[in-house]
């Protein structure tokens, strides 16, 4: 991909990422450390909001419960045949929020959820599991080699070609 590549067609290719990946990594803060684990995921309008179902009994709520700071890591699948570096991956950084079932966007974000994710409908009807909102502030693009792509969350839309660090 050239680097002249348009916010609709960074737009177009997260969105593209974010249909074909159905889990992502969960990054959460154990002791200090990043502790990564796969979680089944929908996002909002925009990449600025996610949304996972998750159970009180597992360490990354847990974690969570403690520290909100969280990332999310979607990558497309690797294959014999593709360069692993330059799969297509995007990084989401923020923290995390419980989505309440009072709240007025729990229906339509369980609906989604559910649409996306029919066989977890059952979990809804346990009690120790709940719908989290990750507020997203930063995203990191890459969609091949010198394809790195930067938008925060006070302008979503608008992508920066990542540019190497001057020391």
């Amino acid at each position: 991909m050239a680097d002249s590549m348009t916010n609709d067609e960074i737009h177009a290719a997260w969105n593209a990422l974010a249909q074909e990946v159905r889990t992502g990594v969960l990054l959460t803060m154990r002791n200090g450390k990043p502790f990564g684990t796969h979680v089944p995921y929908v996002l909002g309008e925009n990449w600025t909001r996610a949304y996972v179902h998750l159970s009180r009994l597992a360490l990354h709520t847990q974690h969570l419960l403690q520290n909100p700071q969280v990332s999310l890591f979607l990558s497309e699948s690797d294959a014999p045949e593709k360069n692993p570096l330059a799969l297509r991956r995007m990084n989401l950084q923020g923290s995390a929020v419980i989505l309440g079932t009072a709240m007025p966007a729990y229906p339509a974000v369980k609906e989604r959820y559910l649409a996306r994710f029919p066989k977890s409908a059952m979990m809804f009807g346990f009690a120790d599991f709940s719908l989290w909102e990750l507020q997203l502030q930063d995203a990191h693009l890459v969609l091949g080699f010198g394809q790195a792509y930067q938008a925060t969350a006070a302008s979503p839309e608008t992508w920066t070609h990542q540019q190497p660090e001057r020391k």
